[in-house]
């Protein structure tokens, strides 16, 4: 369950957490590179529930880096559909090559990120109130 479910209008969001939120997407991107199967697999559909909660996150950073996490991963993984076409059909030397180039692109990227979230400043975020289910009713 995500720290975002149980978070009240003037509640207070602490830089730690969002921090933490912010590093999510660069984990899971990280693991998927190092263990394509299974977890790499599953990465794939879990990473789209990550995105969702952590893009619109109530700090602006935590979307910031969500979403270039997103961008790395989903266009290095997007870009297999065009290239893994042209493979024969039990080509595993052509498929461990591109391993190890996503892997090669996507970890020192994920890691780097990882190392900028640590570095940038994270305040607290106080919710405002009327959440979004009174705005909805408006």
């Amino acid at each position: 369950m995500s720290d975002n479910a149980s978070i009240h209008a003037g509640e207070v969001l602490s830089g730690a957490k969002a921090r933490s939120a912010a590093g999510h997407m660069d984990i899971g991107n990280i693991v998927a590179m190092l263990i394509p199967v299974p977890v790499g697999m599953l990465w794939f559909g879990l990473s789209m529930l990550v995105y969702a909660i952590h893009r619109h996150h109530p700090n602006a950073k935590v979307g910031h880096y969500t979403q270039w996490a997103a961008y790395r991963f989903y266009g290095v993984v997007g870009a297999l559909v065009p290239i893994a076409t042209f493979y024969e059909k039990s080509s595993l030397q052509m498929w461990l090559i591109t391993w190890g180039i996503c892997a090669a692109l996507i970890i020192p990227s994920s890691i780097w990120a990882l190392i900028k979230i640590r570095r940038d400043t994270w305040e607290d975020t106080i919710l405002p109130a009327g959440g979004s289910e009174e705005s909805s009713h408006a």
